[in-house]
């Protein structure tokens, strides 16, 4: 038997364990599968796969802390602990973030100059304005007036 076989049927044998574990401690708080489906807002699918501890039956990774969580909400279960048994059952490539990937140095060093290009070009487009001679308005001419005889009546 394989390496990778025997940690298969080892995840197995945990995971049954682990879904016995969720099924008995529902069972002596009196709960029935449908009221914790209900409550917990979980299909009784997904319930039936937590408590059956089936790797293959388990929902998708992304998913199984959450609905975890929910079950042991609902249950009475202190749910940070829950998890936890999960991850030591499930080992640690599912407790594990994934890898982030490594920028090239020559793509990083591309986006560097692609920036300082931008930045240069849009100071020389629209930098700051250059200063410009002061306006220079010219006051309004005094108006002439034709002059006004001194009586009207004197003519």
């Amino acid at each position: 038997m394989s390496g990778g076989e025997e940690r298969h049927l080892e995840l197995i044998a945990a995971a049954g364990v682990f879904g016995r574990w969720l099924l008995q401690e529902r069972e002596l708080r009196g709960l029935e599968r449908d009221e914790v489906a209900r409550l917990s807002k979980l299909g009784p699918s997904i319930i039936a796969a937590l408590e059956s501890g089936d790797p293959d039956r388990m929902p998708p990774k992304a998913y199984v802390f959450g609905y975890l969580r929910s079950y042991a909400a609902v249950v009475g279960l202190d749910p940070d602990d829950v998890v936890l048994r999960w991850q030591e059952v499930a080992g640690p490539e599912d407790g594990r973030a994934a890898p982030r990937r490594r920028i090239p140095v020559q793509a990083l060093l591309g986006l560097v100059v692609a920036v300082v290009v931008a930045v240069i070009t849009g100071l020389a487009l629209f930098g700051p304005p250059r200063e410009r001679a002061p306006l220079k308005l010219d006051r309004p001419r005094a108006v002439q007036r034709a002059p006004y005889a001194a009586d009207p009546n004197s003519r």
